[in-house]
């Protein structure tokens, strides 16, 4: 079925007809019951006149439904009765970046407010998304009661004290049964440049109405062991549009997802306008269970290709030189040693162009204005007399791929994107380049927020969506790690021996943290060159980036998308004997990140046994296991694999040996590394 080929119901009454029913995910109304799901779950939705209240999700993998007890609306934003309510229901094929899906959009008018809900069904995962538009003129619910103390509020000595008679905007909404829930909010925080504690998670007990931050919810029924996510796509809870100070409210079993990202005048009555979505999974079970429901979400908004996401990328911005040496003769040279490393991406950073930035080594660069000068985004001509061609074409004999530095115009909320845009399409087909990293952003209102996805989505319809986006995720108010993830992956963090503070286990430890909730394999990790600036580091610091093995280094970034974030013509030649490590990389990087990829052992700490497992199958997939700088030559970590069975490790890379094991409590294996800060890659196979 095309993308246009739509089924509309408009519904003057409730009929019964089926709008969909593919056997890959389907979504039909009923009687006055709207049904939705996929061969993983359904949520079952009282119509509602179009204002729909979910009645139960089920657990199709398992057999079980939780139930529900809801009365109020999953979604609510605003008084009135909903009017004119349709259901709208059409498959979208895959356009080579996300997989194919069914949306299913419920509409209604509330007076003078259009809204439409668009829900996306995958065929592979059990989880269904909501993204909401909006439309007219709105008077939003204005609540400032749920981020007081509840030390402010009455004490509790008869039922009808326990009613808060609070409104809020509520984005999406479960009315669950059962007091045995226990949950967790997880909060992330971006701007790296100021932050090296990118989690904080807090587990509770649901009681009377409260409020928590984050982007995650999990909510586990004790007594049933069956459980439900609540994922927030939007920014970091301290990035985000006009926030409230929290982004769920739960009330014992009933829990709210808030936090619109809006503000009443931001809705218009000419144009659409999306506001924050929601993710709902279901699952049965643990742990394990929660996050791979989680994941396999996650797995569908961007699929994993070799030739457009896999990359062992050099950036030369690591040593600091800013532009000061970026030129043709250099580029030339980078890439023969980049080769001879093993890289596959050579990335050109701020200095390439005609314009000068505020980063120049240079004074007198600025992005003030920044479209006066029509030539910006050109190459250097001084720098680059021949145009990038000579560069594009050395890395295609030497099979390395170009990529480029950007910095979208930010004034008046991105209003020129569309000349940002014709900017990347003129390198694209000029040169072929198809990675660029996206730096410098501040989202600081819904406009800016929408015109930067205009940018993003022209450039992608524009060059048959063969185009990468990095998104850096160092400073200012951008995406986070839930928002905008279809168009590419994220640069981390800058850290650099300059400045004395690049740590590995510190590095390892951001994503080692993050990989639990976020796909480590569209996070950029840099390793350094660790023989500059040795001297900036105390002599007795056991933790000095001069006191591990480049191997190590680069070990570090397995999981992820490793970065090189260094000139390499000022690596010694004892460097290069890394390249084996790099190399030896390419051919199974793309079947280590096809996997379900979860940490494992300890958290990092510069004396932990720690790692990473990829899942690929029930049977098969691979661990990395790091032992730091302590004393035992023997670990005994916790992994996902089942306990009681008898797995075999063959090592890949790094200084393990082939063994069997039977997999104790809590998935117990050890594993011997005779070194410290020594690294191994298994593949395993479960027998």
């Amino acid at each position: 079925m095309s993308k246009k080929s739509i089924i509309t119901i408009f519904l003057s009454a409730i009929w019964t007809l089926p709008l969909w029913g593919g056997q890959q995910y389907y979504a039909f109304l009923k009687g006055d019951t709207l049904r939705m799901g996929n061969d993983y779950m359904e949520r079952t939705m009282l119509w509602n006149n179009g204002a729909p209240v979910t009645v139960s999700l089920t657990d199709k993998q398992h057999g079980k439904t939780i139930p529900t007890q809801g009365k109020q609306p999953d979604f609510s934003i605003v008084k009135g009765i909903p009017t004119n309510a349709t259901l709208t229901v059409g498959e979208i094929p895959t356009n080579g970046i996300h997989a194919s899906y069914l949306q299913a959009t419920v509409a209604c008018t509330i007076g003078s407010l259009n809204i439409e809900r668009r829900y996306r069904i995958y065929a592979d995962c059990p989880a269904i998304a909501c993204d909401t538009y909006l439309k007219g003129q709105v008077e939003l619910y204005q609540n400032k009661e749920d981020n007081r103390s509840n030390a402010d509020r009455k004490n509790i000595e008869h039922t009808a004290d326990m009613a808060t008679g609070v409104k809020t905007p509520t984005l999406d909404r479960l009315q669950l049964k059962g007091n045995h829930w226990s949950a967790r909010t997880v909060e992330f925080f971006d701007y790296t440049d100021w932050n090296d504690n990118l989690i904080t998670e807090r587990t509770w007990l649901p009681y009377r109405r409260n409020t928590y931050r984050g982007n995650l919810l999990f909510a586990h029924n004790v007594a049933t062991r069956q459980g439900f996510f609540f994922l927030k796509e939007a920014p970091c809870s301290s990035t985000q549009l006009h926030y409230n100070g929290s982004d769920f409210v739960a009330d014992f079993s009933d829990f709210m997802v808030v936090g619109l990202g809006i503000v009443s005048n931001d809705v218009k009555p000419d144009s659409w306008i999306r506001i924050y979505g929601c993710v709902t999974g279901i699952y049965t079970g643990d742990e394990q269970e929660a996050l791979t429901a989680l994941r396999l979400y996650q797995k569908q908004l961007r699929h994993h290709t070799a030739a457009q996401d896999e990359m062992i990328m050099l950036n030369t911005w690591g040593d600091r030189s800013q532009d000061a040496k970026i030129d043709e003769a250099f580029c030339l040279a980078e890439l023969d040693r980049a080769a001879r490393m093993g890289i596959t991406l050579f990335q050109l950073d701020d200095g390439w162009q005609s314009g000068k930035s505020p980063n120049s080594k240079t004074a007198g660069g600025s992005f003030k204005d920044i479209w006066k000068n029509t030539d910006y985004w050109t190459p250097n001509p001084m720098k680059f007399p021949h145009g990038l061609k000579p560069i594009v074409e050395k890395g295609k004999k030497l099979g390395i791929r170009i990529g480029l530095w950007f910095n979208p115009s930010i004034q008046n909320d991105f209003a020129d994107w569309q000349k940002d845009a014709q900017a990347i399409i003129g390198l694209y087909k000029k040169y072929g380049i198809c990675c660029f990293k996206i730096d410098g952003l501040q989202i600081p209102t819904k406009t800016a927020e929408q015109n930067l996805r205009r940018l993003f989505d022209t450039v992608l319809e524009q060059t048959n969506h063969e185009v990468i986006f990095n998104l850096d995720a160092t400073a200012g108010r951008r995406g986070g790690y839930h928002y905008m993830n279809e168009y590419g992956n994220i640069f981390l963090e800058n850290r650099y021996t300059d400045w004395g503070n690049y740590y590995p286990y510190r590095t390892l430890r951001n994503l080692w943290m993050l990989s639990r909730y976020v796909p480590a394999e569209k996070m950029q990790i840099e390793f350094l060159n660790k023989w500059r600036n040795a001297d900036k580091y105390d002599t007795v610091d056991p933790f000095a980036p001069a006191r591990y093995s480049f191997d190590y280094l680069f070990a570090i970034t397995l999981a992820a998308q490793p970065l090189a974030w260094m000139e390499a013509s000022n690596l010694p030649g004892e460097a290069y004997a890394t390249a084996s490590l790099l190399k030896a990389y390419q051919s199974l990087q793309l079947r280590f990140h096809k996997g379900v990829i979860l940490p494992i052992g300890e958290e990092p700490s510069g004396r932990s046994w720690t790692g990473f497992q990829s899942i690929v199958s029930d049977t098969e997939g691979y661990l990395i296991v790091y032992r730091e700088d302590n004393g035992q030559a023997e670990g005994t970590i916790d992994t996902w694999l089942p306990k009681g069975k008898k797995v075999t490790f063959t090592p890949v890379m790094g200084s393990g040996r082939k063994s069997t094991a039977k997999v104790g409590a809590q998935g117990k294996v050890s594993f011997e590394l005779k070194d410290k800060n020594s690294f191994a890659l298994y593949q395993y196979r479960i027998k």
